[in-house]
């Protein structure tokens, strides 16, 4: 097909348009108008009233089909002819000749010809009028055609961009996330081989942990969403390794309110936040700390009814001793929030007394995120 609306416009319809040429909107604006003129002259119409309807519809429908055989045919035009032109000057022409037809055909039995007759000046009347309305009725009616197509182009323009910005959209969360990956799994080998290093006698247990911790993990990091279920298996997965590293400095709990476990969210999201917890609070304190993972709908809250709250508290060091940034990991979290949720997600830390950090995101689930 070409690009080129104007081209686009003055082809041939397709051959599924042979269904338009008795389509109902087509009739309808026919009937419309030989309505109006069998009530024009049947005011003072002497003869039978059925022989004026049968012309009048007659001549209707015939100069519908001419508008739309050639809508159709010929397949090819010149350039310098367009088809709209065609289609005008066939209506116009086919006036007389229909007219002739008609008024041949209702002509009484045994009658003279009407051309030889008075009746000629009511033929040439309907000439008159009918070739005065029906190239306007036409070109009224491709106009209108034409404004459909712009419209229905505009709509598909509009459902391409859409899908576009739907696919951007995906690509963009799977780079998000591949960026996540490496970014944890670096991290926590460096934990391992600073165990090692140190000739710990639980390096080799912890290194038999982490080889099932990725096994099990590593296959649900390809998705673009993973079930809040599964993030705090991962999360649970991760806490008992790094619980595995520094026994007496890290213990955690989990507490998720029933029936989130089916919600989605996008991978990674609360593994973040417990691997920056412990990194940047747990980590640089010589006495260690706790970490709670908390999960809750925000049921009856004024302006945050239906919402969910997921909380990461740590009491290591807190926001001021580790800097205060976000850092990369909370950066690249808070865009994926962005892309998943459109805004509607928010991400914060606030200090808690008398030492820690306490990381929050607040999201409303889509419509979809829940499982049974």
């Amino acid at each position: 097909m070409s690009s080129n609306p104007a081209a686009q416009l003055n082809a041939a319809p397709s051959p599924t348009g042979w269904r338009a040429l008795l389509g109902w909107r087509r009739v309808r604006t026919v009937g419309i108008v030989c309505a109006l003129f069998i009530l024009l002259f049947s005011f003072g119409w002497e003869p039978a009233l059925w022989k004026l309807v049968a012309r009048v519809f007659g001549v209707g429908l015939v100069l519908m089909l001419v508008f739309g055989l050639f809508e159709l045919w010929p397949r090819r035009l010149p350039a310098w002819l367009p088809r709209w032109v065609l289609q005008v000057v066939a209506v116009g022409v086919a006036v007389p000749l229909a007219l002739f037809v008609a008024f041949w055909l209702t002509d009484p039995a045994g009658a003279a010809p009407f051309w030889q007759t008075k009746r000629l000046q009511g033929y040439m009347t309907f000439t008159f009028l009918g070739m005065l309305v029906a190239p306007w009725a036409a070109l009224a009616a491709l106009l209108r055609q034409r404004e459909a197509k712009v419209e229905k182009q505009a709509i598909d323009f509009e459902l391409e961009r859409s899908e576009m910005a739907r696919q951007a959209l995906e690509a963009r969360m799977r780079l998000l996330t591949a960026q996540a990956q490496p970014h944890f799994l670096f991290n926590t080998l460096a934990n391992v081989q600073a165990l090692v290093e140190t000739g710990s006698p639980r390096a080799p247990q912890l290194l038999q942990a982490l080889t099932d911790y990725l096994r099990a993990a590593v296959p649900r990091l390809d998705g673009a969403a993973n079930t809040l279920g599964q993030e705090l298996e991962l999360v649970r997965a991760y806490l008992e390794l790094m619980q595995m590293r520094m026994p007496d400095r890290l213990a955690f709990a989990l507490h998720v309110q029933p029936g989130l476990q089916g919600l989605r969210c996008p991978p990674m999201t609360l593994l973040t936040l417990v691997e920056n917890a412990v990194q940047h609070g747990i980590d640089p304190s010589e006495e260690g700390g706790r970490i709670d993972v908390l999960a809750e709908r925000l049921e009856g809250e004024a302006g945050k009814d239906g919402r969910c709250r997921l909380r990461v508290v740590d009491t290591g060091i807190g926001l001021q001793a580790s800097g205060g940034g976000l850092g990369t990991g909370l950066a690249a979290l808070r865009e994926r929030l962005l892309w998943a949720y459109g805004g509607s997600a928010t991400l914060g830390l606030q200090e808690v007394h008398p030492h820690g950090i306490q990381a929050t995101i607040e999201f409303t689930p889509h419509s979809d995120a829940t499982r049974p």
